[in-house]
């Protein structure tokens, strides 16, 4: 999508609204180059100087669907730089969004805030004048306000600095889109200020976004920090309910994929996430629930989300599930077989193996003693870095060879619309496995093949079109079709 800026002779705080992205992950290279495809002169920071290389040279450090277009485009246009120096930012811009990471700490459940209050303590000192820091990470709710008290100490005397919070909701694989199109906008600002100065500036960053009709929720810090650990905390517990379902399916010879069709029709609940499978991965929604989960125990409200440690242990629980239809498949045992793995990304059209379902299945089944091979499109290099011990293809026909068993962990588009005869040569035993329920399994078993699918029978009936609906724009692994029920 081109997208052009309009110029407004109202400016705040800047007259040519001059931004700086603080973090150049995922999130923040994104947003550092789709705020220079509105129009905007950015400057992206991080202290990472391998990737701020790559980022000036127009290479982007991880796969995301046309984000290296977007980039290249504003590099060009002069629009877009990157540095690693905190003082070139307090000089750039008087506005700053911040985007870096906020992991998982290494044990327990909660947030790891170092790099967002690193951030913070480097160029909080350096700026002069008015600025404003609009915090795009996502957090537990309370940040804002400590980030508040720690900034009021490390002012210069005689400057202001303020800040707002405005969650990022990007998919990965639809992150630019997601962006430029964004089905709405928070923006959280201290509750104890009346002062509308971060809402000027937010209306006139995102002012072509605005005038197509977005919604724009204005909102205190601590409600702005929940509406994004909410919205995945509720994504989780959809997907971890339908695969909770599934397990019933599984034992009484149900199709889950139908019966999600029709609870789908009922408007209060809709039919987008309810795709039984190998359940949640990545980045985002395993990290988000644990770190609310936390969060609540510190407030006190530890009782409330509760049942998120169950949609934790249910999407977990897929996993082992996954690895026993294997074993089944194969005859009761993995030990000595050749297992190809067919994905490895958590999701289709992404390189993040982040807690990703396919990466722990191949994991497991090697631990068994099986012999893995894995192959995806994107992520390979990545898994490799995670499980260097397992084999790696540079095909799907590579992964197949001499197979006693195909696993399909990742519903990439390539392996979906697979044909079942351009495997059928080189692997040792026709054995498929849908860790995804994304394969036409009449298809695949009328050509000889012994289907198994995680999450019970797949019936040989007409999808509908609120299926098909869904699976258009689910950010989840799709149902592509329902077939004939397994052989065993």
């Amino acid at each position: 999508m081109s997208w052009s800026r309009r110029r407004s002779a109202a400016r705040v705080l800047t007259e040519d609204m001059k931004l700086t992205v603080i973090g150049c992950g995922y999130l923040g290279a994104t947003h550092a180059a789709c705020m220079a495809e509105l129009g905007h002169d950015v400057l992206g920071v991080d202290v990472d100087a391998d990737k701020v290389s790559r980022l000036q040279a127009g290479e982007v450090p991880f796969f995301e669907p046309g984000l290296a277009d977007v980039l290249r485009r504003n590099l060009a246009a002069g629009r877009l730089r990157f540095t690693t120096d905190h003082r070139d930012a307090a000089a750039f811009a008087s506005v700053h969004f911040l985007g870096v990471g906020t992991p998982q700490v290494r044990r327990g459940y909660g947030v790891d805030l170092s790099h967002v209050e690193s951030a913070i303590d480097a160029l909080t000192p350096l700026v002069r004048g008015e600025h404003l820091i609009i915090g795009k990470s996502t957090v537990p709710v309370g940040t804002a306000a400590a980030l508040s008290q720690r900034m009021a100490v490390l002012t210069a005397p005689g400057s202001r600095v303020d800040l707002a919070w405005s969650p990022e909701f990007l998919r990965e694989g639809f992150a630019v889109e997601d962006t430029l199109e964004p089905d709405r906008l928070v923006l959280g600002t201290d509750p104890d200020d009346e002062d509308d100065r971060a809402e000027q500036v937010i209306t006139e960053i995102y002012r072509e976004i605005l005038e197509t009709g977005v919604p724009f929720v204005r909102t205190d810090w601590a409600t702005a920090e929940l509406v994004k650990v909410s919205a995945n905390a509720f994504l989780a517990t959809k997907i971890s309910f339908i695969n909770a379902v599934s397990e019933i399916c599984e034992n009484v010879g149900a199709d889950v994929s139908t019966l999600a069709d029709a609870i789908g029709y009922d408007a209060r609940i809709g039919r987008r996430f309810l795709n039984a499978g190998l359940g949640f991965g990545g980045g985002c929604l395993p990290k988000d629930i644990r770190g609310f989960m936390a969060r609540a125990d510190e407030v006190g409200a530890g009782q409330a989300l509760r049942f998120l440690r169950e949609v934790d242990a249910i999407n977990t629980r897929r996993r082992s599930a996954m690895v026993e239809l294997v074993a089944d498949a194969v005859g009761g045992d993995v030990l000595g077989t050749n297992i190809a793995v067919l994905g490895a990304a958590f999701k289709p059209e992404s390189d993040d193996v982040r807690d990703s379902p396919a990466l722990n299945v191949a994991g497991q089944l090697a631990l068994r003693g099986a012999s893995v091979a894995v192959f995806d499109p994107k992520a390979n290099d990545n898994s490799r870095r995670l499980y260097p011990t397992l084999a790696y293809a540079q095909s799907a026909v590579e992964a197949c060879e001499q197979a006693d068993a195909v696993v399909v962990a990742t519903d990439w588009a390539e392996f979906v619309h697979m044909a079942p005869e351009e495997l059928a040569d080189v692997v040792r035993a026709r054995v498929i496995v849908d860790g995804r329920r994304c394969l036409d399994a009449a298809a695949w078993r009328s050509a000889g093949w012994r289907f198994y699918a995680i999450g019970g029978p797949m019936r040989a009936v007409p999808r509908s079109p609120i299926a098909r609906r869904a699976n258009s724009d689910s950010e989840l692994p799709q149902v592509a079709t329902v077939a004939t029920p397994p052989t065993r």
